[in-house]
């Protein structure tokens, strides 16, 4: 047998990585089909209200217009369970940027002209865009996923007040937009009553199910393609408007059509992090052991779904206390709707929660790393079950010898070169390793080749590499022999990527489909295979979503070193290192990239991610990457991650965690933290731009 020792782990090179560079991988928006027309949205311009009137004349006399399509004669969809889908159905508008008409044209520019041209009338009705804690509206939602509502364990408010030592603090996190690099497309054409859509999607089964029930067609009618994705970060976790008004569009001019949206338009109907209110309240004894731990989250989402931003989970399994309550409550405002965004819940919880342990250290007078160690449990303090592996820990000693953190002076403002005041933090990270039901097949070939099949989604991950490893290990042959097919929902019916549990679903699948092919060959030694080879299938249904006596999460460390110049308020970072516990890690080349992408966007998060909701106007102000700034290059340091190789038998077969979100979490949190240790002020709205840190250091010397 082939030494294939080194399958899985080993730095493996993205198969696709040559044909993104010469620009052979084919995005949704790059199928062109023949004879295909292209569609341009109108969104409202109001924040509430209902179209009177749609005066599409001038629109349709332009050159190259094929028609207007809006709730006065697009065709009428099945009711579905997302109402954000419910395009052009009726008069409606729950808020700005809601799309109120689509024109379709023989040419993009055509089509452009053409929505400008459209105009559409409005019966404007008050809005309400403002989240505030004490809004009227606020409600605790019910708690159907198990992380929604409110958790409560003893008497946190009791314990709080009986405490030598706390703190109570409020933090903000802002609205926070997805902007994957490639936005959200699709190409649609029917053909003989079958629909085929090229989707910019993280999962075409879903997107498959979701137009079989718009249209009312059987699923076996339609065929969803997402072979490459350019990014999503959440935002095409489920479907969006675009898919189903280009497939709209496709039915009604008999041709096919083409919808990108642009980027300005991505806020308000692609989804988005709701901001987020924190009121964190830690009580400990003088050596801080923890007693009490209140965490009260505060989030908006729209009136026509309700979406709750979780912020509070992490916090129930993060530190040990006798006495505790997580609450979470969402106002529903005229807003658009919220969606999941890179760690959805965690990473602006773990903000919160890893800022309130920096200051729970600052007034118990211990270091921020030893308190963490010394609140460090076996068992989630929720649920009281065994982690199947936490090793937390390690993360935190291993990252504190890798970044120095002996070397550290803990008073604040003590390291200063010029006007520039150096400081260093620290900050825990979390997020649950989930699997859920999947299918797969593998085939075996006379020319000793391989073949898996599983409608997994490559979002820049690196899936084919990852899951041709877990085939060939599986089957005891070199990675070079097996190849991966994914994106199609013609192939085996696979969850969407996303919550950091694709690898770990797709894989289990594609673990046992090759598992028990590797048991047939081994029936039929020396005997040739027939010409067509020999395949078998897998389906984890009942195994990857059973009930487990543990509960399953990475954790991990975050270490941030900051430089603070006094005159222009910059907050430049020097330094980020990560330590994770993550499972086995499968590719230690794509799982690095994962970690290092997860914590430049947790420094975006830190610094510079932010949206203004206007609230005369109910629209997201920062609406482009010129308002919206993401890190460029020039703003990402050298960044280290590290990991320490769990062996975690109650996970899935691979043991592996999921390592696309972790990254984010904490992240934010050790940047505010090491800012802190610079200015000896704390800040606890983000992100901490030049203004606010200005502001702070002000306030301190007045």
């Amino acid at each position: 047998m082939p030494d294939t020792v080194s399958a899985l782990g080993a730095p493996t090179e993205r198969r696709e990585g040559p044909d993104k560079v010469a620009g052979a991988a084919r995005y949704a928006a790059e199928h062109t089909p023949e004879g295909c027309a292209y569609a341009w949205p109108v969104p409202a311009t109001v924040a509430r209200g209902e179209v009177t009137a749609v005066d599409d004349e001038a629109a349709l006399a332009l050159p190259g217009v094929v028609g207007v399509l809006s709730h006065l004669n697009a065709p009428s969809l099945a009711e579905p369970d997302d109402a954000t889908l419910a395009v052009l159905q009726n008069a409606r508008v729950p808020h700005r940027g809601w799309y109120v008409a689509l024109v379709v044209a023989d040419t993009l520019e055509a089509a452009r002209e053409g929505a400008a041209a459209v105009r559409i009338t409005y019966s404007e009705e008050p809005h309400d865009v403002t989240l505030r804690a004490d809004h009227p509206d606020a409600y605790v939602p019910e708690d159907t996923d198990g992380t929604s509502g409110e958790h409560a364990r003893g008497d946190a408010e009791k314990a709080f007040a009986a405490a030598p030592v706390r703190v109570d603090a409020e933090y903000r996190v802002p609205p926070l937009h997805n902007h994957p690099m490639e936005p959200h497309a699709a190409t649609a054409r029917w053909h003989d009553g079958h629909l085929t859509v090229h989707d910019s999607s993280q999962g075409a089964t879903t997107v498959r199910d979701v137009l079989a029930g718009l249209f009312e067609l059987p699923k076996d009618r339609i065929t969803v393609v997402s072979e490459h994705v350019g990014g999503g970060f959440g935002s095409k976790g489920t479907p969006r408007p675009h898919v189903v008004l280009a497939s709209m569009a496709a039915r009604v001019t008999g041709r096919p059509v083409k919808l990108s949206l642009p980027r300005r338009q991505l806020p308000a109907v692609v989804g988005h992090r709701s901001p987020t209110l924190h009121r964190v309240r830690l009580a400990a004894e003088e050596d801080g052991t923890l007693t009490s731990v209140i965490h009260e989250v505060t989030a908006h989402t729209s009136r026509l779904k309700e979406f709750m931003e979780t912020a509070a989970a992490a916090t129930r399994v993060m530190y040990p206390s006798a006495h505790g309550r997580t609450t979470h409550r969402v106002v529903p405002l005229d807003v658009p709707s919220p969606s999941w965004m890179r760690a959805p819940g965690e990473a602006p919880g773990m903000y919160a929660l890893e800022s309130a342990m920096d200051e729970l250290a600052a007034a118990a007078g211990l270091d921020p790393v030893e308190l963490r160690l010394r609140n460090d449990t076996d068992k989630e303090p929720d649920s009281s079950l065994p982690f199947s592996s936490r090793h937390l820990a390690e993360c935190l000693r291993d990252g504190a010898r890798r970044f120095g953190w002996s070397e550290r002076d803990p008073r604040p403002r003590a390291r200063r070169e010029g006007p520039v005041l150096v400081g260093t933090g620290v900050a825990s990270a979390t997020y649950p390793a989930s699997a859920v039901p999947s299918r797969a097949a593998a085939h075996a070939y006379p020319d000793g080749s391989f073949v898996v099949q599983v409608n997994a989604t490559d979002i820049g991950t690196g899936a084919r590499t990852v899951l041709a490893q877990v085939a060939a290990d599986a089957l005891g042959v070199p990675v070079e022999r097996v190849r991966a097919e994914i994106g199609s929902s013609d192939l085996p019916a696979a969850p969407l990527a996303g919550g950091s549990m694709g690898t770990a679903s797709w894989g289990w699948a594609v673990h046992e489909a090759c598992t028990r092919l590797a048991e047939r060959l081994a029936g039929q030694q020396g005997q040739p295979l027939p010409t067509e080879g020999v395949g078998a299938t897998a389906d984890t249904a009942g195994t990857a979503d059973a009930d487990s006596d543990y509960a399953r999460h990475s954790f991990g460390a975050h270490f941030a070193e900051v430089g603070v110049d006094t005159v222009t308020g910059e907050v430049r970072v020097r330094r980020l290192l990560g330590v994770y516990a993550a499972g086995h890690i499968l590719n230690s080349r794509t799982a690095r990239s994962q970690f290092i992408g997860g914590m430049t966007m947790g420094l975006g998060m830190a610094l510079t991610e932010h949206s203004t909701m206007d609230a005369a106007f109910g629209d997201f102000v920062e609406s482009d990457l010129a308002a919206y700034h993401v890190p460029a290059h020039a703003d990402v340091p050298v960044i280290e991650a590290h990991w320490v190789d769990e062996d975690d038998a109650h996970l899935n077969p691979m043991g592996s965690k999921g390592v696309g979100e972790i990254g984010i979490v904490g992240t934010a949190a050790a940047i505010g933290n090491a800012v802190h240790h610079a200015i000896g002020v704390r800040l606890r709205e983000l992100p901490l731009t030049p203004d606010r840190v200005l502001t702070a250091l002000e306030d301190a010397t007045t």
